[in-house]
């Protein structure tokens, strides 16, 4: 009886866990950049020394993250980029650290410093970048950045930084809890420029969230959460049964 309790408990919880990653990327199913995360469960063996596992368990994991890209959205916004392809957009998160994001809503604040509609810095050859005060913005395939000082005319564009994209195997990749892609190997964090990555100005990538998955995905995950609990409750049947027929014994 206990090993039952035991094994319809932990399904329930993971359940619930599994929901939970698929109504976040329900949740995102707008969220421009977003990469959608997969869930698994799988059995575990509970020891206790040597020998053979006494009971197994659930267990839901993130296995990874699906890279693949997003649809397109036409946007006319100078500052609105898209990678092509592979590939992603260095920013600087909160923490100091360089990171990666595919979100390409750009902005200039108040100081001159690029960001992206999180607020992070997006990263150039020496760090952030600092936008002077400019009548134009524009934003090339290759990254760099072209403007129209301000008071001057279109004859005499100046370049003054170009966005850090880099292109790592997305194997070597994760995504962190803030959302942001990371390496999954900490030592491994020195990630160079690529240049064979290109950006597209005046579009922005959509999530690659699946609705139609998710939500079916969380139906079902609902029904097995019941079926569990089902199960939780015929185990307590069987114990009173049990303890019922002790005591006429």
């Amino acid at each position: 009886m206990d090993k039952a309790l035991y094994v319809a408990m932990t399904g329930a919880k993971n359940m619930m866990l599994a929901q939970a990653a698929h109504a976040n990327n329900l949740a995102n199913v707008s969220t421009p950049g977003f990469r959608a995360d997969f869930a698994q469960a799988r059995s575990m063996g509970v020891y206790y020394g040597e020998g053979q596992p006494t009971r197994v368990y659930s267990m839901t994991e993130n296995p990874a993250t699906d890279f693949s890209q997003g649809p397109s959205m036409e946007t006319g916004r100078e500052l609105d980029i898209m990678v092509e392809r592979d590939g992603f957009i260095a920013v600087q998160a909160p923490d100091g650290s360089e990171a990666y994001t595919r979100a390409g809503s750009l902005f200039v604040d108040s100081v001159g410093i690029l960001r992206t509609g999180s607020n992070l810095p997006v990263l150039g050859n020496g760090g952030p970048i600092a936008i002077p005060a400019a009548e134009k913005i524009e934003i090339g395939l290759d990254g760099s950045i072209t403007i129209i000082p301000l008071g001057q005319g279109a004859d005499a564009p100046a370049i003054v930084d170009r966005i850090r994209l880099v292109n790592p195997p997305t194997g070597t990749m994760e995504k962190s809890t803030d959302g942001l892609i990371r390496p999954r190997d900490p030592e491994n964090a020195d990630i160079q420029a690529d240049a064979s990555v290109s950006l597209i100005s005046g579009f922005l990538e959509g999530s690659n969230v699946n609705a139609v998955h998710e939500m079916t995905s969380i139906l079902g995950l609902a029904r097995q959460f019941e079926m569990q609990i089902k199960m939780m409750h015929k185990v307590q049947e069987n114990s009173e049964t049990s303890a019922s027929l002790l005591q006429q014994s």
